[in-house]
């Protein structure tokens, strides 16, 4: 069974909308490394159209430029591209393709495939859902020292409990907090003796 992680960009509100517009003064050398090696296992990619627009309006641009993300841009271009659309979407970007028919479905497909992780950067909503869904293995939050508080699409916001556990967390020089998380179970509700001795 094939690994599925997930990266997301996030304030410490839980604003994922965006990301470009207020994360980039906490980029550095240890964030870099951190996005890298979240997908540096995986030979597939799966994004939501908007994210999946971002990345092939900019990576396919940087790999033909020859700059010093050039290589990574090549890494990317080179992996399995899955999009999630209702819309029938027209690709460029070599490797993509689109994810046909329900979500879930398609995705638990992917991974009992065989082959590399799946890794997803971005596509909050694709992410929410597979959440729920237990079919994220690894959730990677890189948690910016900033409050928007501007009203934007927060990562998780209405909808039942997703519970999880801490994997690891790595502070960054810039002060982003590089939380792992993977799924839990569903904690037991405490009876009322129980809870009445905690605070007692």
């Amino acid at each position: 069974m094939r690994k599925v992680t997930a990266g997301l960009f996030i304030s410490l509100d839980g604003i994922v909308a965006e990301p470009q517009d207020w994360h980039f003064p906490y980029f550095n050398d240890e964030m870099g490394e951190a996005v890298s090696a979240q997908v540096a296992g995986a030979d597939t990619l799966v994004f939501g159209r908007a994210t999946y627009e971002g990345f092939a309006g900019a990576w396919p641009e940087r790999e033909a430029a020859g700059g010093e993300d050039a290589g990574f841009a090549k890494a990317l271009g080179d992996l399995r591209k899955v999009v999630v659309s209702h819309e029938e979407l027209e690709f460029t970007w070599r490797n993509s393709e689109q994810l046909r028919g329900d979500l879930v479905e398609g995705v638990a497909a992917l991974k009992a495939e065989a082959g590399g992780d799946i890794a997803m950067s971005g596509s909050p909503s694709v992410v929410v859902q597979l959440l729920a869904a237990g079919l994220v293995d690894e959730l990677h939050l890189l948690v910016h020292p900033v409050a928007l508080r501007n009203g934007g699409v927060r990562l998780f916001d209405e909808g039942n409990s997703v519970p999880l556990r801490l994997i690891s967390a790595t502070p960054f020089k810039t002060g982003v907090v590089h939380m792992v998380y993977g799924p839990a179970e569903e904690p037991a509700p405490a009876g009322y003796a129980d809870a009445a001795g905690l605070i007692s």
